[in-house]
């Protein structure tokens, strides 16, 4: 997203080709002139210290264009609702109603939704799908909502990926026990299960048996309403590249990392070695 690296690119003018920066002029939009972000909220697993950062970036980045921004976060205690950072902050949760709220006493430009975890996703999703974005004018910057649903709706992010003939895990999108339990014996045990719309894997997890795939399966639909059920990759090495692509297809990768664990157990949990060290 443009907001996104354009702090990375005013602050590391000097290192980046002539092109780049050009590329980066032309995606500022001239005819915005107030947007509202929604922010990283409270401090919670699967959204924290890198949204706060990112967010505070993106405001910067608002501010150095001449656009005025709007800020909803209900955590004081972030850098985001710093003194100076947005122009008008709200400290409110990050829900459709207090969101709606906003929209309609600001009338925002755009919205950015990237930069507030999985909170920010899904509510600019719902309103986006309820038609109150495109209601009141506002525009979604960055990061579109189709590309938000194709990856965190699994069955989309599935079929996405199948239609580029990609290799993926044998996998079925469900929505109730019954088809979760049948979708898990034509896979056959081991079997992984992981929740759509969901924070930072809240209700995955590896299911050796069918005991334990009721079990992590009913308490996956309390989080969410759909589950995808795959086989499971348990013991295969875990190797991540970081990308950034522009407007103009340009692509860069930052970083190539590589698990010291292999699959199975969480990122978080592990240790994760940059640069790559056991592919060539």
């Amino acid at each position: 997203a443009a907001w996104e690296i354009s702090a990375m690119i005013k602050s590391q003018k000097k290192c980046l080709p002539p092109y780049l920066n050009k590329t980066f002029e032309n995606m500022i939009d001239k005819s915005l002139k107030k947007v509202l972000l929604l922010g990283s909220g409270a401090l919670k697993i699967g959204q924290a210290g890198e949204f706060d950062y990112s967010g505070s970036q993106a405001l910067k980045a608002l501010r150095e264009e001449g656009i005025r921004s709007v800020l909803i976060n209900p955590n004081i205690a972030t850098i985001q609702t710093s003194e100076g950072i947005a122009d008008q902050v709200y400290f409110l949760p990050v829900t459709p109603y207090f969101v709606t709220e906003i929209i309609k006493k600001e009338h925002p430009d755009g919205i950015l939704l990237a930069f507030g975890g999985q909170t920010a996703l899904n509510c600019g999703t719902e309103l986006y799908q309820k038609g109150i974005l495109k209601e009141y004018g506002v525009e979604v910057l960055g990061t579109s909502v189709d590309a938000i649903m194709y990856t965190e709706d699994r069955d989309l992010f599935v079929k996405k990926l199948n239609e580029k003939s990609l290799k993926t895990p044998v996998s079925r999108a469900v929505e109730n026990m019954k088809d979760a339990l049948e979708a898990a014996r034509t896979i056959g045990y081991p079997v992984m299960i992981r929740s759509a719309y969901a924070l930072g894997g809240l209700g995955s997890g590896i299911c050796p048996d069918e005991e334990k795939f009721i079990e992590l399966a009913e308490s996956a639909f309390t989080f969410s309403p759909q589950i995808l059920v795959e086989e499971s990759l348990k013991g295969w090495k875990e190797i991540e590249f970081e990308v950034i692509r522009d407007a103009n297809d340009h692509c860069f990768t930052v970083a190539s990392m590589e698990n010291f664990d292999p699959l199975g157990i969480h990122t978080g949990e592990s240790i994760v070695v940059a640069p790559t060290q056991t592919l060539t």
